[in-house]
């Protein structure tokens, strides 16, 4: 493919404001919709108030689309953050929910000072150390943990209070057989919205965001059963065939937000700074917050129609930035985030001033609209984290996961147990181990684990041949990695692989990526030796090892 047939590239800066403004407004507003009920629910799950979502939004769109590496992303809270926020409001505030939250603003605030030094340091390339099956074995772990916990607002329930996790989701049961019938109507009513509008083709329809829909309609139920007034409903009081039931609705089922938006902001209190509790928080806020905008940031770059490359260390510097700014007056950690980026870049957005604009319309909403945030129901909220939570640890996921290769699905399935049953820290570090585990039974030798032997040689015609000995795999990559990307692109690039007696699922998904990058800059890719070894699944990308007869 040559790079002569790529569209010009959008202009940055004033002139990208000046030449797409229009693009970028609009695909800013529709974001905007999408990202008001996402923020809130991601804030209470996370046991914030509910204007923290919006904070980091504001700060995430207006300031850091201003000096962040990358073209499309929207920056916000995200999901993937809400087990790791809230186990540090309940770790540190053992209790006392205000306290919690204030201890973890200030771990917010320490583990920003060290995303700041990442990117300073060039730690972008980091998010390559992690194998792909352990990464989205982490998400799918989040996943399970948010519609465990959600599942219960949305029937209007509250499970027992400080519970396990293992405890939450076995009062599940419990919760369905003693829903509350009107929240659960709004709650379900929620659901079956998302997973109709996911199956919808129509693309003029599809500019209306669906979460925009659950809440309006979260909005209209909460407004016919009065819940802005406590009163105790009988639940179809004329069936004979039912026992009556008495539940109790009122404002405590609505979001609380105060109606002077600067009431919202507060301060951290860095008193706990010595604890092992609080330093914990500060690595997982720091370890996950990074890896997941790195991995969403390369994701979008991927959608981007223009396949331009984000500056990852930049970007992880300008998260950092947000972050510190967020956790000082009061908001949720940030990340790159995938759903939000993708809408916007489905939306036609060209710049990054998409992202200004969408923070923009946030902060004008909570200034001007305070009342119209109160009386949005919380379960319309849950339902759509339960969604969100689902689409990360779908069946979907699993299958895919299994076309890669048993042993993909094996790590995949032990860093899900081990996240659900320890944390997050220790659940990924028993992913990698067992990831490395799997690479010494397959015979990699301990000097090969995380020193590759590569050599690069420019012959007369211009071809640059990759010359690969040993294994290669996800935590030998870096130094193959960096050598890549410093290659002049329009040449054509020549893998001989002969002599790799082991290429790992990581570096086979990081070869296609890398050509497909290649390819569209005018350049060619070609892979010599690959008939030499033999996959251990069907799938194209699935690991791979020296036949035997040719070891």
């Amino acid at each position: 493919m040559s790079g002569m047939n790529l569209p010009a590239l959008p202009k940055t800066g004033w002139a990208g404001l000046k030449e797409n403004w229009r693009g970028d407004l609009l695909s800013g507003f529709l974001v905007f919709l999408i990202a008001m009920p996402l923020c809130l629910g991601i804030s209470m799950a996370s046991g914030f108030p509910p204007s923290a979502g919006i904070i980091t939004a504001i700060i995430g769109g207006v300031l850091v689309s201003r000096i962040n590496g990358s073209f499309v992303t929207i920056n916000g809270p995200a999901a993937g953050l809400i087990v790791v926020v809230l186990g540090a409001v309940q770790e540190l505030g053992e209790g006392d929910a205000m306290a919690g939250y204030r201890y973890t603003l200030a771990a917010i605030v320490v583990a920003s000072v060290f995303q700041i030094l990442m990117g300073f340091f060039k730690a972008g390339r980091l998010s390559s150390f992690f194998p792909a099956s352990v990464v989205h074995g982490m998400l799918a772990a989040i996943g399970i943990i948010i519609m465990a916990k959600q599942i219960h607002v949305v029937l209007g329930v509250a499970p027992v209070k400080g519970s396990s996790l293992i405890s939450t989701i076995a009062q599940i049961p419990h919760s369905i057989l003693n829903l509350n019938p009107e929240i659960a109507i709004i709650g379900f009513s929620g659901l079956a919205i998302l997973i109709i509008w996911s199956m919808v083709k129509n693309p003029v329809l599809k500019m209306i965001p669906a979460p925009l829909i659950v809440v309006l309609v979260g909005m209209a139920f909460g407004r016919y059963f009065d819940l802005d007034h406590e009163h105790i409903y009988l639940f179809l009081p004329d069936a004979t065939f039912l026992p009556h039931h008495e539940e109790t609705v009122g404002p405590k089922f609505l979001v609380s937000i105060s109606e002077n938006f600067m009431s919202s902001f507060y301060f951290p209190d860095f008193s706990k700074l010595a604890t092992v509790e609080f330093w914990e928080a500060v690595v997982s806020i720091c370890l996950v917050g990074s890896l997941e905008s790195l991995l969403s940031a390369m994701a979008v770059d991927k959608l981007d129609p223009h396949k331009r490359h984000s500056n990852l260390d930049k970007d992880l510097t300008a998260v950092g930035v947000g972050n510190l700014v967020s956790g000082l007056i009061g908001g949720l950690p940030m990340i790159a985030e995938i759903v939000r980026s993708s809408a916007n870049v489905n939306n036609g957005a060209k710049t990054q001033w998409a992202n200004f604009f969408h923070g923009l319309f946030l902060l004008l909403f909570v200034a001007l609209f305070p009342r119209l945030i109160h009386s949005i129901p919380l379960a319309a909220l849950a339902a759509l984290l339960v969604f969100t939570g689902f689409r990360l640890a779908s069946p979907k996921e699993f299958a895919k996961v299994m076309g890669f290769g048993k042993e993909q699905l094996f790590m995949f399935v032990v860093t899900i147990v081990g996240v659900i049953a320890t944390d997050f820290l220790v659940g990924v570090a028993i992913g990698i181990a067992t990831k490395f585990t799997i690479h010494l039974i397959r015979g990699v030798k301990l000097n090969n684990l995380f020193k590759i032997n590569f050599e690069i040689t420019r012959q007369n015609n211009g071809t640059i041949l990759v010359a690969i000995c040993g294994a290669a795999i996800f935590s030998n990559m870096m130094a193959l990695k960096e050598a890549l990307m410093g290659l002049e692109p329009g040449k054509t690039v020549v893998f001989q692989l002969n002599d790799a007696y082991l290429l790992d699922h990581t570096v086979m998904e990081f070869f296609h990526d890398f050509q497909h990058d290649y390819e569209v800059r005018g350049g060619q890719c070609q892979f010599m030796g690959m008939e030499y070894h033999e996959a251990y699944a069907d799938h194209p990308l699935a690991a791979r090892r020296m036949k035997q007869d040719w070891a």
